[in-house]
């Protein structure tokens, strides 16, 4: 009897000689233009910044420990019908209690820098400095110290979405008040944390928490008013910042040697038809209405675009207001909030096409249909997450590096970027490997081009709670049972692959010598080649089977 392992061996042995040079695909079916798909191998910049992202009201629980506040957060979830199965954060990680257990995840992912943010309410219960929680201080340095003590650096974000609600009983972000409120606030903040943290962000995706909270009432606290107090809230959000800034720049930037910006969302909008001025200007101006509400003030010119402020002054006009909808800045302002970011913080999760649209006067107003344009992602894009709208496109990704990169000029750190899986049980979180892999690639590529790039902050160390989902969707690194009281964590295999990028500084050329593997890699990863060399591989091995066969059959015969 004559084996045909040998020959199968040889089989496997020349598909991959002669494929080794070709390149790598991370979603070969959908993304296959080699000047843009093609995996890219290299080094990231000496001294680049590897870290993980989480937020206070999504990991920490205790939401009642220690004399903490009630945050709107708190009470929004704990409204019935609110959020998804009525999931709440009373304990989520439980990482008030678990956080030298969280720092030990990053430590075996080789992590130098954590971006976390502090709760106001378990810091300042009622949001004033009237009366201070010592247990709030008190938890807050003990993880910063843990921190330090492991060699990992603390990014601070000062709000990530759970206000006070005492401030909120007051009008929250709608009342101009808030602005001395939130400035005390991060004076306290850093005069007590300062000395440890280096880099401060003022405020995390202010868009989400004023399109959702205040425009279409998804989260808290709940108000729909979209194209009216949104824009009250946002003008108060930018100054709010810009005060935060000065604060720090006067008083602790000598002597806490620190820095100060803010971290916006944003997909990249692509023209849907790049022969089209119409469609080009769409992209533009989305970019702008979103993106550039809040950046341009504080990086550019200490205003809002042009196009944002023409486009709502116009409209308002039409609908029978006496001025714009978009509050304007005074001249004094425009001076004090222009160059109050020292960075960019983005956080980027997918991309969108734009199409331009002919003009809509709404009635009521809307922050939406004052931008005549719409978005949508492609049906052929990877619809591969647990999000309805997070759709995997990689390429946007250095698109939108590089466009941010030229806007603005201020360093750049990634500050969030990330994937979701429905809720399941898989430490094997292959869809997650792939976007990390995909993703992180852009990001060097866009450096490449000469986007400044400093900094990459995966979403998320941990499973957690995702605000109006719940528990319904995990985007974490690690697993977390949210069933069991210990809330055990479990390194999934995205936190292995990203603890390898970590300790490499980008991708070895050998970073695929599983191309040993790559048979093994199309049918787990799909980490492969195109689909054309998928088609030369089968009909190699098929060749092979068919004279083994052959051979099989006439050696018997002989």
């Amino acid at each position: 009897m004559v084996s045909s392992l040998p020959l199968w061996l040889i089989c496997l042995q020349l598909a991959l000689i002669v494929a080794i040079d070709d390149p790598i695909y991370i979603y070969p079916d959908v993304f296959n233009d080699p000047e843009r798909d093609a995996f890219m191998f290299g080094k990231f910049p000496e001294g680049f910044i590897w870290s993980a992202a989480t937020s206070s009201y999504q990991i920490e629980g205790a939401w009642d420990v220690g004399g903490k506040g009630e945050s709107i957060w708190d009470r929004y979830a704990h409204t019935p019908g609110n959020i998804a199965n009525d999931d709440n954060g009373d304990v989520a990680c439980d990482s008030y209690n678990k956080y030298k257990q969280d720092v030990q995840l990053m430590v075996d992912m080789g992590l130098k820098s954590y971006r976390f943010s502090l709760s106001w309410p378990r810091l300042l219960p009622d949001g004033t400095l009237n009366n201070p929680s010592a247990d709030g201080l008190r938890y807050y340095n003990a993880l910063i110290n843990e921190l330090v003590a492991n060699d990992i650096s603390p990014m601070i974000t000062l709000y990530h979405w759970d206000l006070p609600q005492a401030l909120q009983d007051f009008g929250g972000w709608a009342n101009e008040s808030i602005v001395e409120h939130f400035n005390k606030y991060a004076n306290y903040c850093f005069q007590n944390f300062g000395d440890r943290a280096k880099l401060w962000i003022t405020f995390n995706e202010p868009w989400i928490f004023t399109m959702l909270g205040y425009g279409c009432g998804e989260f808290p606290p709940g108000i729909c008013e979209d194209g009216t107090t949104t824009y009250v809230v946002a003008h108060n959000i930018i100054k709010s910042h810009a005060h935060a800034w000065h604060t720090y720049d006067d008083d602790y930037r000598t002597k806490q040697n620190g820095q100060i910006g803010i971290t916006l969302p944003s997909d990249f909008i692509e023209p849907f038809d790049r022969s089209d001025p119409a469609d080009i200007d769409a992209a533009e101006r989305s970019l702008q209405f979103g993106l550039g509400w809040f950046a341009h003030p504080i990086y550019i010119n200490g205003d809002y675009p042009e196009v944002m402020k023409t486009k709502v002054a116009y409209k308002s006009t039409q609908q029978g207001y006496n001025v714009s909808r978009l509050p304007e800045f005074t001249e004094d302002e425009k001076a004090f909030i222009k160059g109050t970011g020292d960075f960019f913080g983005l956080n980027h999760y997918s991309t969108s096409y734009a199409v331009d649209v002919e003009e809509i006067i709404s009635d009521p107003p809307s922050y939406y249909n004052d931008q005549d344009l719409d978005l949508f992602k492609d049906e052929k894009w990877p619809d591969s997450s647990g999000s309805s709208w997070l759709k995997v496109v990689p390429w946007g990704f250095r698109q939108l590096l590089n466009w941010v990169d030229q806007e603005y000029q201020v360093p750049i750190y990634i500050t969030e970027n990330g994937i979701s899986t429905k809720d399941v049980y898989e430490l094997n979180d292959v869809e997650r490997v792939k976007y990390h892999l995909a993703y992180i690639n852009e990001v060097l590529k866009a450096i490449n081009d000469g986007a400044d790039v400093r900094g990459y902050a995966a979403w998320t160390l941990m499973d957690n709670f995702a605000f109006a989902a719940g528990y319904t969707e995990r985007f974490g690194m690690h697993y977390v049972n949210f069933s069991d009281p210990d809330r055990k964590r479990e390194p999934k295999e995205s936190s292995k692959i990203y603890a390898r990028i970590v300790a490499e500084n980008g991708f070895d050329e050998d970073w695929f010598e599983s191309r040993t593997v790559t048979v093994i890699s199309y049918l787990t990863l799909s980490i492969s080649y195109t689909a054309e060399y998928r088609i030369f591989f089968f009909l190699l091995f098929s060749f092979f089977f068919l004279s083994v066969s052959i051979y099989k059959w006439s050696f018997a015969k002989s």
